[in-house]
């Protein structure tokens, strides 16, 4: 059977696989970006001069690696279809939300983002800017969840919350 270093039996438990290649290439790209930053911090922590050199030789193919998912995600892209699923019909979609940015942090630095203002990236919308928006609906009353849930709160006595 299948197994790592240390005879673990291989599972496949760490494939990541959606079936849309769009999303699965993002999230590539993303652990490549994570082994890469992990990698650098590696060579950072040693003086060894044989783990730098070959944790430089990692560094090197998480740079291919990252240059080739991105390249593969740009190919993708090419026809604006960049939201994944681009299969779902955007009629079903509220669309009036879609290209709004709700900024519920403390200051307006994100209003200068690219993510905020201007042409979106699909081509589809113009991004907006909120800052602090209002709630859509209500604030719902909640009871609080049984104790059996094992909730992290302590025990409060009924309606105190």
């Amino acid at each position: 059977m299948p197994a790592d270093s240390i005879g673990n039996p291989w599972t496949a438990s760490y494939i990541n696989a959606s079936g849309n290649l769009l999303a699965d290439f993002r999230l590539n790209l993303t652990y490549e970006s994570q082994g890469r930053l992990q990698a650098v911090r590696l060579y950072e922590m040693t003086t060894d001069p044989g783990v730098k050199d070959m944790l430089s030789f990692l560094i090197a193919r998480d740079t291919m690696h990252q240059n080739q998912w991105y390249a593969a995600i740009c190919e993708l892209e090419e026809k604006k279809n960049i939201v994944v699923p681009s299969t779902f019909p955007r009629s079903l979609e509220k669309g009036e939300v879609a290209y709004d940015y709700y900024d519920l942090s403390g200051g307006t630095a994100s209003q200068k983002g690219r993510w905020a203002s201007g042409k979106s990236m699909d081509g589809l919308g113009e991004f907006k800017y909120f800052h602090q928006p209002q709630p859509f609906g209500k604030i719902p009353n909640l009871r609080p969840a049984p104790p059996y849930t094992h909730n992290t709160l302590p025990m409060l006595p009924p309606n105190t919350m």
